[in-house]
């Protein structure tokens, strides 16, 4: 059994955190991850299964599950509560803080970031001696593609 994806990302996280905790590894885990930390989007455990599958022999869900749990667990990837109850993860190591726009048709994602928000969200925590630590922006609506469709 022999698949590989390079890697963009820098694990010495990932290698801290197995070793803490005595994880072993494995190529379909090291696969999944690859993989996973590769991609571009918020993926649910479902829709990496789906692309994954047939690239790895005998690969089961709750491998791909517990591998993505994993990740969150070591700061890797963020777990995502969006629309209809779907958990989605998202990988961290590539982007900066950003917020979302989700279209609760079709479950478009589209990521952005707002100077002028983060500014304004800054003043109401100063104006309320609030200490930020983080926060999330999460926008609901329907993307254009779905918007034109509603209009007929």
């Amino acid at each position: 059994m022999n698949f590989k994806i390079k890697n963009n990302y820098n694990d010495e996280q990932l290698v801290r955190f197995r070793k803490k905790h005595r994880l072993k590894s494995s190529q379909k885990r090291e696969f999944i991850i690859n993989y996973f930390l590769n991609q571009d989007k918020h993926l649910s455990v479902e829709e990496l299964y789906n692309m994954i599958k047939n690239k790895v022999p005998k690969v089961g869900y709750s491998t791909v599950y517990r591998t993505l749990k994993l990740l969150a667990e070591c700061g890797l990837v963020s777990i995502r509560h969006f629309e209809k109850g779907i958990t989605r993860f998202e990988p961290i190591h590539k982007k900066q803080h950003h917020d979302h726009l989700i279209c609760t048709r079709c479950g478009a994602i589209i990521e952005f970031t707002n100077q002028e928000i983060e500014k304004i969200q800054k003043r109401v925590a100063r104006k309320y001696n609030f200490s930020v630590l983080d926060h999330k922006l999460e926008i609901y609506g329907l993307c254009l593609k779905c918007a034109r469709k509603e209009k007929g």
